[in-house]
């Protein structure tokens, strides 16, 4: 509506289009009226994070996309003693609980797939409950932290992040480990006759490995950031303009194999469950060409001069470590 004729509907006018919608499609009949409404508030949200705080509009979900997922907002029952959940058209089911669910009120859960086929359109892969709940406890206030508490992060290609304090986490680049196995079950996809049984065979060899390397991925960083947050009371990072950076193509791989955002998401909301604080600065502050000595700004830097010496004060610095430095410097407004 919006995109044709300008006019912006609210939740309760999509809501109400359901009762239209399911006469035109009768399966919707089929799909718990919760979810659907749950639907609208997504949509809903999305178009006012688009309105009013500068996200890109929204896009329609795409029918060879598997990742996807739908809320169930009441309606709903959890039987831990069985190890199973009622859900509305569907019944009791039989799950796998990966943990305790939190004491508190159940608000919602959230059902959704990973999948382990992106090449066919048979749903084949694992599915996910997740229980959210309200333990009625408010997130921690933020601690202080002094300039000896407080670390700088430099995300990086040959190194995954470089410390102010000079430490360096390798990249273990998951992806590229990888690469000749899935090359070699890439071309047995390719050989196989679409539809067959056999295509489908090696679609899943070939999405179980893409699975893996995801999983390795967030273990990762889940365990580094774990660390961080654990061992520090604030943490600078730089804002890094990731979709621009892709537009090398010999850096895209392995940019996209680091995975910064997620990185940084974790470390975000780590931070906010135990009160740390954490900075981010702008994406064009030059970190990397900037003395943390002195303050001499290099006019040139290519990502291939891994040290260099300052012409000001003749320090000779590790590209990585000077823009963690920097960037732990500029979060806290200290820039010589």
């Amino acid at each position: 509506m919006y995109k044709k004729f300008r006019i912006s509907l609210s939740e309760f006018d999509l809501n109400n289009h359901l009762l239209v919608l399911k006469e035109v499609y009768p399966w919707l009949k089929e799909v718990n009226a919760g979810a659907l409404q749950q639907a609208s508030r997504n949509l809903n949200k999305a178009f006012t994070n688009f309105f009013n705080f500068g996200f890109g509009y929204p896009q329609k979900k795409k029918k060879k996309d598997h990742h996807f997922s739908f809320q169930i907002p009441q309606h709903y029952s959890l039987d831990t003693s069985i190890s199973k959940v009622l859900l509305p058209k569907f019944g009791w089911i039989k799950v796998k609980m990966h943990r305790e669910i939190s004491k508190g009120i159940l608000k919602t859960i959230t059902i959704s797939r990973t999948p382990t086929g992106t090449i066919s359109r048979t749903p084949t892969g694992k599915y996910y409950i997740s229980f959210l709940t309200n333990d009625g406890e408010k997130l921690p206030e933020k601690q202080e932290f002094s300039h000896a508490t407080l670390i700088g992060i430099d995300v990086g290609v040959t190194t995954f992040a470089t410390l102010s304090t000079g430490e360096k986490i390798d990249n273990p680049k998951f992806l590229k480990n990888s690469l000749e196995r899935l090359k070699c079950l890439q071309r047995r996809v390719s050989k196989k006759v679409k539809g067959s049984k056999n295509r489908r065979k090696a679609v899943y060899k070939l999405t179980k490995i893409h699975e893996k390397i995801s999983n390795q991925r967030h273990d990762f960083q889940h365990k580094v950031s774990n660390r961080l947050i654990s061992e520090n009371q604030a943490i600078a990072v730089e804002t890094l303009n990731i979709k621009g950076l892709k537009k090398n193509h010999k850096l895209a791989q392995v940019i996209s194999d680091s995975a910064w955002y997620s990185f940084v998401l974790k470390l975000t909301y780590k931070a906010e469950w135990v009160g740390k604080t954490i900075l981010k600065i702008g994406m064009f502050e030059p970190s990397s060409k900037t003395c943390n000595v002195c303050g001499y700004n290099l006019n040139e830097l290519s990502l291939d001069v891994r040290e260099w010496q300052c012409p000001d004060c003749k320090n000779t610095h590790d590209r990585d470590i000077n823009a963690a430095i920097n960037i732990k410097k500029i979060a806290v407004g200290t820039t010589v």
